[in-house]
C-alpha cells in the first residue's frame, strides 16, 4: 500500500465501517492500516454528514473564491441597475406638472 491512501480508498474503508458494520480493529488488521487512522476517517466522515444535515457546508478555497467572484458580479449588476433606475426616476419627476 502507498504511504497516502486516496480519498476513494478512504471512503471505501469508511463505508465498510459505517454501512457494513465492520470493526475498525478488524479492518486495520486485514488492510494493514492503523486503527487510529480508520477511526479518524470515520469521525471525519460522520462530522461531515452531520454538518450536511445541519445545513453547514464545507467549501474549498477555490470554490469560495468562485462564489465570491459571482457575488461581486451580481452586486455590480444590481448597483448599475439601481443607478439607472435613479436616473429614470429623476427624468420622470422633472416632467411632472
Amino acid at each position: 500500500m502507498s504511504k497516502r491512501p486516496t480519498p476513494e480508498y478512504k471512503e471505501y474503508v469508511v463505508k465498510l465501517v459505517v454501512e457494513e458494520g465492520k470493526k475498525a480493529t478488524q479492518l486495520a488488521y486485514e488492510l494493514g492500516i492503523g486503527e487510529s487512522s480508520i477511526r479518524r476517517w470515520v469521525k471525519e466522515y460522520r462530522d461531515q454528514k452531520a454538518a450536511e444535515t445541519e445545513g453547514i457546508q464545507y467549501v474549498t478555497p477555490t470554490e469560495l473564491k468562485r462564489m465570491q467572484n459571482d457575488y461581486e458580479k451580481k452586486l455590480r449588476a444590481l448597483e448599475e441597475e439601481n443607478a439607472i433606475l435613479k436616473k429614470a426616476m429623476h427624468i420622470f419627476a422633472k416632467n411632472q406638472p
